[in-house]
């Protein structure tokens, strides 16, 4: 069970920020309801400016939380845009390979590519959820389907299986003190979606927000974000991927199917889809340009045999299962379920 959670920020800053604090005790709150003991890292808290300027304090706070043997669980505030510039700060001296031990890490979006960072060094994480993004929920409680599952994750340790939620939400519109206790408004959930291949595979998940995924190998945000991912080899090698089945979900910014498109042309040109075992796709927000991006997945990765299974409440879109990557996973779409068994 776990006992002393970390909050780190390791990419935006914003629950630093004045203007949202009335959210971060609403999340602070339900951690302390759990039982468990929060401790904020150093400079998790020191709002967006600061954050933004110091990759290497964010690193540090992630470092610090690893090498404290009372630190349970590492929580990500939020996801962002930049973590990547923690690169230097982790690898260049093996500072993080040295410190790192099996605990658990949790977070999603941006946090994809603290995922990746943290495979590179042999530590399993979970991605789907976050501190601000779902601890923070401004509704009368956390969204019950997101709240059984990170219940499990700290009286656990692990997560055993997902099944699709009944219903999804919208994403809410306006964040104030007002909307304190306002459910969001939802609407009836159709479950998994098998676009192709066998119903039933296996294999270790790995993967995250396609955006993030992008941006590894285009440099249209940040110009040095290639370079530095290339000089840490930051994404697996194809072979790495071998057997493998790749997650992928799509941000709050909503990519336009031809962004898409280009993000699956990256991602094939490194061979994985020749390697992998199969594709779990979460559902985008608002279902935006859902039946646009169940097409390209078909075309672009053009390998029938390939499993795709579609709609997974996972990352963006709320509410969020939590999944644990580096673990044996079985995904039977006929049943409407994916089970995971440790070892």
């Amino acid at each position: 069970m776990i006992k002393n959670v970390a909050v780190v920020s390791l990419s935006s800053g914003i629950i630093g920020e004045p203007s949202v604090q009335f959210e971060v005790e609403i999340g602070l709150r339900r951690l302390k309801e759990y039982g468990l003991n929060v401790v904020f890292m150093p400079h998790s808290m020191k709002g967006l400016e600061y954050v933004k300027a110091h990759p290497e304090k964010r690193a540090a706070d992630l470092l610090q939380a690893f090498r404290d043997p009372g630190i349970d669980m590492i929580l990500c505030a939020i996801g962002g845009d930049d973590t990547y510039r923690m690169l230097p700060y982790l690898f260049e001296n093996n500072e993080l390979a040295d410190v790192v031990r099996n605990k658990i890490f949790l977070g999603f979006s941006d946090t994809t590519i603290n995922h990746l960072m943290l495979h590179k060094v042999g530590i399993k994480t979970f991605y789907g959820q976050a501190f601000f993004s779902d601890l923070c929920e401004l509704g009368p409680q956390m969204l019950p389907y997101s709240k059984n599952y990170f219940e499990e994750l700290i009286n656990t340790g692990t997560i055993g299986q997902i099944s699709p939620s009944d219903v999804w939400y919208e994403e809410r519109k306006v964040y104030s003190r007002e909307q304190i206790g306002i459910s969001l408004a939802s609407h009836s959930n159709h479950g998994y979606e098998l676009l192709q291949g066998p119903p039933v595979f296996s294999g270790k998940i790995l993967g995250g927000c396609i955006d993030s995924l992008y941006d590894i190998f285009d440099g249209g945000r940040y110009g040095d974000m290639p370079v530095l991912c290339e000089k840490y080899h930051l994404f697996p090698d194809a072979e790495d991927w071998k057997g493998r089945i790749l997650l992928l979900e799509t941000s709050e910014e909503k990519p336009t199917p031809e962004k898409y498109r280009c993000a699956l042309l990256y991602l094939k040109k490194t061979g994985i889809f020749e390697n992998i075992s199969g594709v779990l796709v979460g559902k985008p927000m608002d279902e935006a340009y859902a039946e646009e991006y169940k097409k390209l997945l078909v075309d672009v990765i053009d390998r029938s045999d390939l499993p795709i299974l579609f709609n997974i409440n996972v990352g963006h879109s709320l509410p969020r299962c939590i999944i644990p990557f580096g673990v044996n996973a079985v995904v039977d779409a006929k049943n409407q379920i994916i089970r995971f068994v440790e070892g």
